[in-house]
């Protein structure tokens, strides 16, 4: 599994920014996630935070939904955000 993590910084006229999150199993998305964080942010490098904190909880729920229906996940995921080059959550 390989999450695309994002975040645009301070886009909506509150100033709050926004989270995108794509999974793909290797070819194009099989899942997508957007939406207006709820708090603000005071640099673009918070906002890519709170987009990983936004995007974990389904990358979680991911993981245990496909070993339920008998996909064992047996690497880590794949976590790429645009202020590193990939995050390997040990999960």
């Amino acid at each position: 599994m390989k999450w695309m993590i994002d975040a645009s910084f301070a886009v909506h006229p509150d100033f709050k920014s926004h989270t995108g999150g794509t999974l793909s199993f290797g070819g194009g998305a099989a899942q997508v996630m957007l939406k207006k964080q709820k708090l603000n942010s005071r640099s673009s490098t918070e906002a890519e935070l709170i987009a990983v904190d936004n995007v974990v909880t389904m990358i979680l729920w991911t993981k245990l939904f496909m070993e339920w229906q008998g996909y064992p996940v047996e690497k880590n995921i794949l976590c790429n955000q645009s202020k590193e080059q990939g995050l390997g959550l040990g999960l």
